[in-house]
């Protein structure tokens, strides 16, 4: 688990770009709100991929219900961020905001 110098509030809002070490918002556990747009989503495996320039995060979406996601618009998501060992930042959303783009 990372450690954080600065507290982030719950659900936060915050960059993909900040989301890398040694940024303290790169925090497992950490309650975000992040927005990107969507590149790509797999039904079957219920993850989405948002991007942001060159940063990208993958969402777990399977609490997410009714919505039908379209690849190209822009989304808030808002979850919670799990760090893998190998310093990949994923987040499991709990909600989603949508907008056409």
């Amino acid at each position: 688990m990372a450690s954080s110098g600065a507290a982030v509030g719950s659900g936060a809002p915050v960059t993909l770009k900040e989301l890398r070490p040694p940024s303290p918002l790169f925090a497992d556990g950490a309650s975000l709100r992040v927005l990107g747009k969507l590149q790509e989503y797999s039904v079957e495996t219920t993850i989405a991929m948002i991007v942001d320039g060159d940063a990208s995060l993958k969402i777990d979406t399977q609490h997410l219900r009714d919505l039908s996601f379209r690849v190209g618009s822009m989304y808030q998501f808002i979850g919670e961020i799990q760090i893998q060992p190998d310093n990949e930042c994923s987040c499991f959303s709990g909600g989603v905001a949508g907008s056409s783009g």
